[in-house]
């Protein structure tokens, strides 16, 4: 049966979650895979607005199996503030489960977040400040604390001892922090696993046998490939792999499960934080895009930088994921720009000329954008009802952006609801 993945193919926030809220509400299990409350993804759901942060998008359907994989480091305290206000909004979590094996982001990671950010000074990564990183970071150093482990009081405090005080060490006198009383976050941390224990499960093996049993499968995907720790703007990126390949190993099963893998993108482009951004607009026509467009973070409210569609990254995306089709976003925030800009190629500081997104920071940086030009549209698109309805300017932006990207368009949004998604 189906096994969908939906990944973002930009520097986040592409409206994956519109996507992925229509696709969920097909499939019988749902499945994050990694990341952190540091992803958030903005549902619109019978005309009501939903922030998820770690609870799966299925859960707004009922008998939808919502799965949080191993590769996933959970906030408890921000987790159950999350179920606390979907249960006050009517919405059922008891096909809900975590894997034990998922870690924990403790008190101390997200002390260190900001205080080695702050170290950094201008050479700061722009982090959320959630704790992230260093969770990931214990986690490959073999020193964290899994959701078993909270969810069982002496090995909880066992580790949380030996962890936090050497955590505590490092807050003092490395950074001039103040240390975590860690007594008050064991009993606070304890009280957090009694809770959270009921939604333990393995979620490899529900996975596994859901799909041996035929069942619809989507696999959820946070951040976005440019975020990817390996491929992509290192070292402004996220701590795990939100790459399809990334779905496997975070939820523990093998690829021939995956039938599709969808990419999202936005029809222009978006980033927050730092790093090389060779399309970015710093105009009017960029300032346009961000009021237009809403472009302010889901789970930080920071502003986005934005800029032109960039085909060389979205290439990038279809060649390291695999991807069977795009969906692309936010089509109707263009109308009434004039003439259009698509990227085609960059051009490095040596004079070369590239269609491939280069592997490092420093060249990237030495880029400039190749352009070529694109009919806008003024028309308001945002009620058509089918591919069919759109300006003719508008077929020809996709079809060139299909050419240029070297992947099928399946989905094209022209609004915020999920209504507003045009498929072919």
């Amino acid at each position: 049966m189906p096994a969908n993945i939906v990944i973002g193919t930009q520097w986040g926030d592409e409206g994956k979650g519109k996507i992925i809220d229509i696709l969920a509400s097909r499939a019988e299990v749902v499945v994050r895979s990694q990341g952190g409350n540091n992803a958030g993804h903005t549902v619109v759901n019978n005309g009501q607005t939903y922030k998820l942060h770690l609870v799966p998008s299925g859960i707004l359907y009922p008998g939808t199996a919502c799965l949080i994989g191993a590769g996933v480091v959970l906030d408890p305290k921000d987790f159950i503030s999350e179920l606390d206000n979907l249960h006050a909004r009517g919405v059922s979590t008891d096909n809900l489960k975590i894997d034990p094996r998922a870690h924990v982001v403790m008190p101390w990671h997200i002390v260190l977040d900001g205080l080695s950010e702050k170290f950094r000074g201008n050479s700061d990564i722009g982090t959320t400040k959630r704790g992230i990183g260093p969770t990931y970071m214990d986690k490959y150093e073999r020193c964290g604390i899994r959701m078993y482990d909270l969810t069982h009081p002496e090995v909880f405090a066992q580790k949380a001892r030996s962890t936090g005080a050497l955590k505590n060490k490092i807050i003092t006198a490395v950074y001039g922090g103040e240390a975590i009383d860690l007594d008050a976050v064991i009993q606070e941390y304890t009280e957090y696993g009694k809770r959270l224990l009921p939604y333990l499960a393995d979620v490899s093996v529900l996975t596994y046998e859901a799909d041996k049993a035929g069942k619809t499968i989507l696999f959820e995907g946070a951040q976005a490939t440019l975020l990817d720790i390996d491929f992509g703007t290192y070292p402004y990126v996220t701590s795990s792999h939100p790459l399809s390949a990334g779905v496997c190993v975070g939820t523990g099963v093998g690829p021939r499960m995956i039938s599709n893998i969808i990419g999202v993108a936005k029809a222009y482009t978006t980033r927050v934080g730092k790093g090389p951004f060779p399309t970015e607009l710093n105009d009017e026509i960029g300032e346009k895009i961000r009021n237009v467009g809403g472009e302010f973070g889901t789970t930080t409210g920071r502003p986005r930088r934005t800029g032109w569609f960039d085909a060389v990254i979205v290439r990038h995306s279809v060649r390291v994921n695999g991807l069977d089709g795009l969906a692309i976003n936010k089509l109707d925030t263009l109308s009434g720009l004039g003439t259009l800009k698509i990227c085609t190629a960059y051009k490095m500081a040596d004079g070369t000329i590239t269609r491939n997104l280069p592997p490092t920071l420093e060249e990237l940086a030495g880029c400039t954008p190749i352009y070529e030009e694109a009919e806008g549209f003024d028309e308001d698109i945002s009620g058509c009802k089918s591919f069919e309805e759109l300006p003719e300017s508008c077929k020809r932006y996709i079809a060139r952006l299909e050419e240029l990207c070297d992947c099928r368009i399946a989905m094209i949004g022209i609004g915020p609801d999920r209504s507003q998604i045009l498929e072919r």
